[in-house]
C-alpha cells in the first residue's frame, strides 16, 4: 500500500466530501472520507436538526448504539459539532461493498427524542493493488495456437470504484500480448512457441489502479513450454451461489464446484482450490482438491457476517487453470435473546411524586432480523409502574398509583422482553428502585392521655410518667422530640413543676409537691418530629397528687404564742359536767390524716376536768369544791389520725374564782424547785462556748501567722451561699469551716423560771422543714430534754429573744448564742461576722 500525500488527501477529501440533510422523522446523513483523524469535524447536529446547544448538556444528548455496536463519532456538547471517535476504515467495514454505511442514533432526553445519523464512509485510494501470490507459474502447451488465451488471476485492491484496479500493464516481449477476459486477466499468445527455441518465459505483469497519484502491484509470471495440453478446465457455471443458515454444525457442506476438462490423463485431471480471499474467510471454509466440497469449518453469525464471497480455481495435471466466484448468503435464525438496557433512572423516587411520573427510560434491542427482532416489552402486574411505549425500542418507566414509603420503601421491578421469533425468545432485567421519605406522618401518641400519680413531698427530679409517640417515617423524618406546651399551674409556669426528657419524653417532678396547695393540675407535652416542616402532635398528661400526713395539727384556740397567754374563769359553784373552756384545732392534710383527737396530757388535778376526744370541750368532771386549787393548768395534746400520728400540744390555764379581784398577782407565784436547774445548764453551756471560742481564736491566730510566711486560702473547702437563697428565719455560718449547712436559730422562754431563759439552738435543713415555715417546739418537746415543767406560768412572761439579739448585731454579722438572766436582768449574745478574711467574734452583755 503507497501512502497518500497531504495534497492528494485534501484533494480527495474536497471531491468526496458531500453533506446532505434528510429532515424526515428527524434523520440526518453524513458522507465522509475515510481515514479522517480523530476529532476531524463530520457536521453540526444543532444546526442540521434545528437544536439548541445551550441545551445539549441539559438534555443529556448522547451518540446511541445498537447493542455492543462500536461509537463512531462523538458529539460536542458545547458547539453541537459531530466528529469522528477514531480512525475509519471503509474497507475493514465493508469490504468490496459498493456502499459503506454506518448507523448511529442521536439520543436527547426530556422531551426524549431519537434522531438516526446515517454515516457514508466514502473511499479514499489507501489501497495499492495486490495479486494473490508474488510468482504465477504456467505451463503452455508447444501446440498452443496463436490467440490462445491463458488466464491470470487478476489482482485485488480493497478499494473500490476508481481507486481499484482499472489497467494492466504486460512487461514488453515477443511472445504474449494483454488481454481482459471476464473474471481474470487474459495472457494472449501472440506467436506460436516453439519448446526447442525457448523453454521458459518470465513476464512482469503491473496492476494500476485509478488513483491520483496511481498505486500498482506488480506479479511475476513464470510460463514453462510444455507439450499439448492445450484445454482448460471449464466451471459449470460463472458464478456459484448458496444459502447457510446460522449456527450450522461444523463440517456441513456448503455446496460443492465442478470443472470439466477435455483433455485426457494427467491433462484432464483438476484439482480445486481457493483463489484470493482473506485469511478470516479461508479459516472459516475448506475446500475438497478432488470433490470441489466446500465445508464450513467454523460457525458463522448472521450478525457478525451475513454474506461471503469466495475465489474457487480449477487446475488441470499441467498446470492450466479456471476462476469462478461462489457467492454465500448466511439466513438468519431466532438465536438471540432480547437485551434489556437501563437508559436513565431517577432513583430514590419521593413518595410524593403523582401518578404518570416518568422515573425511568427502558431500550430493548434484537440482534437478529425480521420478525425475529420484533420485541414484546412487559412488567409484572403487583406494583405501581407500568412500561409507556415510544420511540422504536425505547419505554418510559412510569408510575400508576401513590407511592407511601411507609408501606414498601423498595420495589424489585422485572422488566420481560419477548420477540416474535419461533421458538421466541425472552430475557428479564431486575431494576431496583427505592421510594424517598418525605414527612407526610406526623407523631402519634400510644394513648391518647396519659395519668400519672405521685404523693405530695417527692423528691425533685422524681420520675411521674413516661410518654411515648411513634412516627413511621424515615430518619430525621421519624426522630420525635418531646417537650412541654407553655401553661401555668397555680399561676406559675408549668415548666417549674414539670420537666419532660426530649428524647425520652420521661416526665420528671422539678419540685415537691404540696398537697394542700393543690391536688391535681395538666399539662400538655408535644411530640414533634425533625422533618422539614416539622409535624407534632399534643396530648394531655394529668398529674395527681396524694396526700401524705406531713402537717401537724395547729391549735387555734388557745393561742400557742402570744405576749400574754389565755386564762379561764371557772366559778367556784360549777358543777360536774360544766363546759368550761373549749380547744380549737385545724389540721391542713385530708382524710384520715385530718381526723383529730383530743387529750388531757398533764393537769394539777388530774380528776378535775375532762376533754372531749373529738369535739376539744373542756368539762368538768365533779363539782366544784373549796379544797381546790384555784390556778389549774391543763396541757393538752391534739393528735391526728396519720400513720405515723403528728401531734401538738398547748397550755390551758384556769381559775376558780368568781372574781378577778382574787387572783395574786404574778410576782408572787412560787415556782418548781427543778427549774433552777435550767440556770445550771445555762452556766455549763456558757463555759462551753467560751472555752470553744479560745479555742478557735488560738487556731485563727496561727493560722494567720501561717498565712504570713507562705499565702494560701484559708477555707478553700468552704462554699458560701448568699443570703437570698435563705428563709429570713436561717442564719448563714457558712464559710468557716466547721459548719457544713445552713443552720437556724430560735430562742425560746422558759415558762417556769425566774431567774434565767435559755435559747435552744436547733439545725435543720430543706428536706426536713420548707424554706417558707418556722421550726416550732411544742411543750411536750420540751419536757423531754429539760423534765416536766410543774410550776405555774406568770401571766405576760412569753416572748421571743431572737428579734431582740439578733437587732443588737450588725447587719453583717450572724447570731450565734442568746440567752437571758431573769434575775440579773441581762441578756447575753455571741455574734459572728467575717472582715477581710478573718472570723470576728463579738460578745455582748446588754443590761
Amino acid at each position: 500500500m503507497m501512502p497518500i500525500t497531504g495534497l492528494a488527501l485534501q484533494s480527495c477529501a474536497v471531491a468526496l466530501l458531500l453533506i446532505f440533510f434528510d429532515f424526515a422523522n428527524g434523520d440526518v446523513s453524513y458522507s465522509f472520507p475515510e481515514e479522517m483523524r480523530r476529532g476531524s469535524v463530520i457536521g453540526n447536529i444543532v444546526k442540521d436538526l434545528g437544536l439548541e446547544a445551550s441545551r445539549l448538556s441539559a438534555r443529556k444528548a448522547r451518540i446511541d448504539t445498537d447493542g455492543s455496536d462500536k461509537r463512531y463519532c462523538d458529539l460536542n456538547l458545547r458547539n453541537g459539532d459531530l466528529t469522528a471517535a477514531g480512525r475509519i476504515d471503509r474497507e475493514g467495514l465493508c469490504g468490496d461493498k459498493a456502499s459503506c454505511v454506518l448507523k448511529q442514533e442521536l439520543m436527547l432526553e426530556n422531551p426524549l427524542e431519537l434522531h438516526r445519523i446515517s454515516l457514508h464512509i466514502q473511499d479514499i485510494n489507501d489501497n495499492s493493488p495486490r495479486f494473490n501470490k508474488e510468482f504465477i507459474h504456467i505451463d503452455i502447451s508447444e501446440s498452443a495456437s496463436k490467440g490462445a488465451r491463458f488466464p491470470i488471476e487478476e489482482a485485488h485492491d480493497a478499494d473500490i470504484g476508481k481507486y481499484s484496479v482499472q489497467t494492466y500493464n504486460l512487461h514488453s516481449n515477443d511472445n504474449f500480448i494483454l488481454g481482459v477476459g471476464t473474471n481474470s486477466v487474459e495472457l494472449v499468445l501472440n506467436k506460436e512457441l516453439d519448446r526447442e527455441i525457448l523453454k521458459e518465459i518470465s513476464l512482469l505483469l503491473t496492476a494500476l489502479d485509478g488513483g491520483s497519484p496511481q498505486r500498482s502491484g506488480t506479479v511475476v509470471i513464470h510460463i514453462t513450454v510444455l507439450d499439448a495440453n492445450d484445454n482448460v478446465p471449464v466451471f459449470s457455471q460463472a458464478v456459484y451461489k448458496a444459502s447457510l443458515p446460522e449456527n450450522s454444525p461444523l463440517g456441513t457442506v456448503v455446496l460443492t464446484v465442478s470443472a470439466a476438462d477435455a483433455d485426457e490423463g494427467l491433462n484432464g485431471d483438476v484439482t480445486y482450490d481457493f483463489g484470493h480471499i482473506s485469511e478470516d474467510i479461508k479459516s472459516m471454509f475448506t475446500i475438497d482438491h478432488k470433490t470441489g466440497d466446500i465445508q464450513l469449518t467454523t460457525t458463522v453469525d448472521f450478525e457478525t457476517a451475513s454474506s461471503f464471497e469466495l475465489r474457487v480455481t480449477a487446475k488441470d495435471g499441467l498446470g492450466l487453470t479456471s476462476y469462478a466466484k461462489v457467492i454465500i448468503d448466511v439466513t438468519d435464525v431466532n438465536d438471540n435473546a432480547p437485551v434489556i438496557y437501563l437508559k436513565s433512572l431517577t432513583n430514590p423516587v419521593p413518595e410524593n411524586v403523582s401518578p404518570g411520573t416518568e422515573v425511568g427510560i427502558i431500550n430493548v434491542q434484537d440482534r437478529d432480523s425480521e420478525n425475529n427482532r420484533q420485541v414484546r416489552c412487559s412488567i409484572q402486574q403487583n406494583v405501581p409502574f407500568k412500561l409507556v411505549p415510544s420511540i422504536k425500542n425505547y419505554y418510559s418507566l412510569v408510575t400508576t398509583g401513590q407511592l407511601d414509603r411507609e408501606l414498601v420503601s423498595d420495589y424489585n421491578i422485572t422488566i420481560t422482553a419477548t420477540d416474535e421469533g419461533s421458538p421466541p425468545l425472552s430475557s428479564s432485567k431486575t431494576v431496583q428502585l427505592s421510594v424517598a421519605d418525605i414527612n407526610d406522618n406526623p407523631p402519634v401518641f400510644e394513648e391518647q392521655s396519659y395519668s400519672a400519680y405521685v404523693t405530695e413531698n417527692n423528691k425533685p427530679g422524681s420520675t411521674l410518667c413516661s410518654v411515648t409517640a411513634r412516627d413511621p417515617d424515615w430518619r430525621q423524618n421519624g426522630t420525635v422530640i418531646y417537650s412541654l406546651l407553655p401553661g401555668e399551674v397555680n399561676g406559675a409556669p408549668v415548666s417549674s413543676y414539670l420537666s419532660v426528657n426530649g428524647d425520652t419524653g420521661v416526665i420528671h417532678a422539678v419540685r415537691s409537691f404540696d398537697y394542700e396547695q393543690f391536688r391535681s393540675f395538666k399539662v400538655h407535652v408535644m411530640a414533634r418530629d425533625n422533618g422539614s416542616p416539622p409535624l407534632s402532635s399534643n396530648v394531655t398528661v394529668s398529674v395527681f397528687i396524694s396526700d401524705v400526713n406531713d402537717n401537724s395539727p395547729q391549735i387555734l384556740y388557745p393561742a400557742p404564742e402570744g405576749n400574754s397567754f389565755m386564762t379561764e374563769l371557772v366559778p367556784k359553784a360549777a358543777h360536774g359536767g360544766s363546759l368550761v373552756s373549749k380547744v380549737i384545732a385545724v389540721d391542713a392534710d385530708s382524710g384520715q390524716n385530718a381526723w383529730l383527737s383530743y387529750h388531757i396530757v398533764k393537769s394539777t388535778d388530774p380528776g378535775l376536768f375532762t376533754i372531749g376526744l373529738h369535739s376539744g370541750e373542756i368539762r368538768t368532771q365533779r363539782d366544784i369544791s373549796e379544797s381546790d386549787i384555784m390556778k389549774q393548768n391543763l396541757i393538752v395534746a391534739v393528735k391526728d389520725n396519720g400513720q405515723p400520728s403528728l401531734s401538738a400540744t398547748c397550755s390551758m390555764y384556769l381559775l376558780i374564782s368568781d372574781n378577778l379581784a382574787e387572783v395574786p398577782e404574778l410576782k408572787d407565784i412560787s415556782y418548781d424547785e427543778k427549774n433552777s436547774k435550767l440556770t445550771s445548764y445555762l452556766i455549763i453551756a456558757l463555759v462551753s462556748v467560751s472555752t470553744f471560742f479560745l479555742t478557735f481564736i488560738i487556731i485563727i491566730l496561727g493560722v494567720r501567722f501561717c498565712r504570713r510566711r507562705k499565702p494560701r486560702l484559708l477555707f478553700d473547702g468552704a462554699v458560701a451561699i448568699p443570703s437570698a437563697y435563705l428563709p429570713p428565719n436561717y442564719a448563714d455560718v457558712d464559710g468557716t469551716g466547721t459548719l457544713r449547712s445552713a443552720y437556724n436559730y430560735d430562742a425560746y422562754l422558759t415558762t417556769g423560771s425566774r431567774t434565767s431563759d435559755f435559747k435552744f439552738v436547733t439545725s435543720y435543713n430543706d428536706n426536713t422543714l420548707p424554706a417558707d415555715q418556722t421550726l416550732r417546739k411544742s411543750p411536750s418537746d420540751f419536757a423531754d430534754v429539760f423534765g416536766d415543767c410543774d410550776a405555774s406560768p406568770e401571766v405576760g412572761t412569753h416572748f421571743l429573744l431572737r428579734n431582740s439579739c439578733s437587732s443588737s448585731c450588725s447587719h453583717s454579722a450572724t447570731l450565734f448564742f442568746c440567752s437571758f438572766n431573769r434575775d440579773y436582768r441581762t441578756i447575753s449574745y455571741l455574734c459572728i461576722s467575717f472582715l477581710d478574711g478573718y472570723i470576728v467574734f463579738v460578745v455582748h452583755v446588754q443590761s
